[in-house]
């Protein structure tokens, strides 16, 4: 690396920032080893900070391609000197003016130095072992002295971003609140000056531009906080005064409901249900009593008049028992009704067997059969 102050070949001018960007340069680290497209991105994300432009950043990416290796080391000659049609080539068809303006905010930004050959020229010189022994074009030796600097700086502008996102995230936020807030007392009919609210939220934000600064934005969203907490708080103050007159209201009925004469109305319907309760409740023991199948002999033992009320016809089965026993519904003065559904009995023998005792408890005999009325 070269020790003398490199100066511009022709009409351009020496400036005191690229003086001090030469004497950064020499005082890099021998050891110091960055990775050129790593450096690169820093200087990307930094470049509104560092003062570059998109353009030259395509100019610098294609310098640093012209150098075979992948790392800049502080030890050695990092100099490239393509030519102009080249740099256009790979700054994909790039016009020379435009080239050499970009070049030039390159060399003010401090990440390029020129090293002007006496002809203006930019080539280099082999020594005898072939090795690169004078190089005339563009050091990139600042990008190896600033590697750490840039780094911080992406990473401020990183967290510049962040805060700016948080907070317009936090403007927007207060801005609807702030508006939904104001159309709930109006429509609730909550007591306050709604349209001087509404116009002092108006008067803040109008202050806001289409492209305002982290720290207006952060300032309007200070001034929002304080319209904000004031209508958070008479809307909650409303709130709370509703929810009092809400809770004594139920108190009063609460007491009314407690008079003694509804408490023993309550006892009697609570006694109705207790007694329809065990009613149901005997009536399904009933129906879950054991079906038990008579003998037809033990019937006919149990009611022999029945044998009587046959005229003379021997009951062997269960329906020769119910041609007697049909005898007996005009008699116990059921209807007829009661006898079309016999047929509907899933047991006959369990019909005639209830049916028996009842023409023994009626004294049924051939005689008063013939009447037509219970024996009395």
């Amino acid at each position: 690396m070269m020790e003398h102050i490199a100066t511009p070949f022709g009409r351009r001018t020496m400036t005191l920032g690229q003086i001090a960007s030469q004497v950064r340069a020499r005082a890099a680290p021998k050891d110091a080893v960055v990775n050129k497209w790593h450096a690169f991105q820093h200087i990307r994300e930094a470049r509104a900070l560092l003062g570059a432009t998109d353009r030259a950043l395509a100019i610098l990416n294609a310098l640093l391609s012209f150098r075979q290796e992948t790392v800049l080391t502080g030890e050695g000659n990092v100099i490239v000197w393509p030519s102009n049609e080249q740099l256009m080539a790979r700054a994909n068809g790039m016009p020379p003016t435009t080239l050499r303006r970009h070049l030039a905010v390159l060399v003010d930004c401090g990440l390029i130095i020129r090293r002007d050959s006496p002809n203006g020229k930019r080539f280099a010189r082999k020594g005898r072992r072939g090795e690169i022994a004078q190089a005339y074009g563009f050091d990139l030796s600042p990008i190896v002295a600033r590697a750490a600097e840039f780094n911080d700086l992406a990473e401020a502008v990183q967290a510049e971003k962040r805060a700016f996102r948080v907070a317009k995230e936090r403007l927007t936020l207060l801005r609807r609140d702030i508006v939904k807030l104001i159309d709930t007392g109006i429509k609730e009919g909550v007591p306050g000056n709604w349209s001087r609210a509404r116009q002092n939220y108006e008067a803040i934000v109008g202050r806001l531009p289409r492209s305002a600064p982290r720290q207006l934005v952060e300032s309007i969203c200070g001034e929002l906080k304080v319209l904000w907490h004031d209508i958070r708080d008479a809307l909650e103050s409303f709130a709370n005064s509703q929810n009092a007159d809400a809770n004594e209201s139920r108190s009063g009925r609460h007491i009314q409901n407690s008079n003694p004469d509804s408490i023993s109305e309550s006892e009697n319907a609570l006694e109705d249900n207790e007694e329809a309760g065990v009613n149901a409740e005997k009536t399904d023991n009933l129906r879950k009593l054991p079906r038990r199948d008579l003998p037809l002999g033990m019937v006919l033992d149990a009611c022999p008049n029945m044998q009587e009320i046959a005229r003379g016809h021997e009951i062997r089965h269960w329906r020769d028992f119910l041609g007697p026993e049909q005898e007996l519904f005009p008699v116990t003065r059921q209807g007829r009704t009661e006898h079309e559904r016999v047929l509907d009995w899933p047991d006959l023998g369990a019909y005639a067997a209830c049916a028996s005792p009842l023409g023994r408890r009626n004294g049924m005999n051939p005689s008063t059969r013939s009447r037509g009325s219970p024996q009395e």
